[in-house]
């Protein structure tokens, strides 16, 4: 890994490798590190992703995901309190933030009059407000089919710098509500189903209710679907980097389906209603 400092400070990646290994986890190993260059000489994971795997064979995707299911287990049963940065209320609007900013001004063109304006900021108190009455574990923060490598063991795991300690059900939504993979909401929930139930048997606070923790997986993954609208739009025309965009309407899908499932959530879906409208008068594509 080659992270010039003025760009990149390697100690959490070197910090949360070392969490991840102590809870058993296929993490990279460090092997030689120079933090004041930047330079970290990392053990080879491979060089397939689930990603890459599941899109060649869509029939392993169980296989896989129950592997994805039991290593998140163990990692979110590695969790103590004041270990990682806490996804708090200021971390969670901070990301929310970044939908009006850069989707809705920057690519839409949208000034959001009063009332939307108001509907944003009612919709996003009521997803923090549920995110943040969850319980809290480690959360990886980009647990998802890219950053899972076919390995021995399986998965290995990538792209953690940036963990904290939050809502529980933060990368069960990454992982089968993903940025790069769309499944019907059916499979989703079968899978959804079958990590509570690893969960509850490992002794992990997850709700006792199905139901209510479902529901906290779609809340969360909400945060993160407008969230990540925002951040494909930023990649674009901050960073010159266009081919996120063309994955766009997957998280508005997503928004879409459940903020029509929730009374609190209509107001958000009008919202879309009339952004789309602009969108399609605009050429874009919501």
């Amino acid at each position: 890994m080659d992270a010039p400092p003025p760009q990149e400070d390697c100690t959490p990646f070197v910090r949360i490798a070392g969490l991840l290994s102590a809870a058993g986890l296929n993490a990279p190993k460090i092997i030689s590190q120079d933090l004041d260059q930047g330079f970290l000489l990392l053990s080879d994971l491979g060089k397939t992703t689930y990603l890459t795997a599941i899109n060649e064979d869509e029939g392993n995707a169980d296989a896989l995901f129950n592997d994805a299911m039991d290593a998140l287990v163990r990692w979110q049963a590695a969790s103590q309190p004041a270990i990682l940065p806490a996804y708090d209320d200021a971390l969670l609007r901070r990301e929310l933030a970044i939908f009006p900013d850069w989707y809705v001004g920057r690519h839409l063109g949208v000034t959001l009059d009063d009332t939307q304006r108001n509907t944003l900021a009612t919709t996003f108190d009521a997803i923090v407000g549920c995110n943040l009455a969850q319980p809290q574990v480690y959360v990886h923060r980009d647990y998802m089919p890219r950053n899972l490598m076919l390995s021995a063991p399986n998965p290995g795991i990538l792209d953690f710098q940036d963990a904290v300690y939050g809502p529980i059900s933060y990368d069960v939504a990454s992982l089968f509500k993903d940025a790069f993979l769309s499944w019907p909401e059916e499979r989703v929930l079968d899978w959804t189903v079958r990590y509570w139930q690893k969960a509850k048997k490992a002794g992990l606070p997850v709700r006792a209710d199905f139901g209510e923790f479902y529901t906290d997986c779609e809340w969360m993954g909400l945060q993160r679907h407008l969230k990540i609208m925002g951040i494909f739009a930023r990649l674009n025309y901050r960073d010159g980097k266009p081919d996120y965009l063309a994955d766009t309407p997957r998280f508005s899908r997503y928004v879409r389906g459940v903020a029509s499932r929730y009374n609190r959530l209509k107001p958000l879906l009008l919202l879309f209603d009339e952004l789309e409208n602009v969108a399609d008068s605009s050429g874009y594509t919501f």
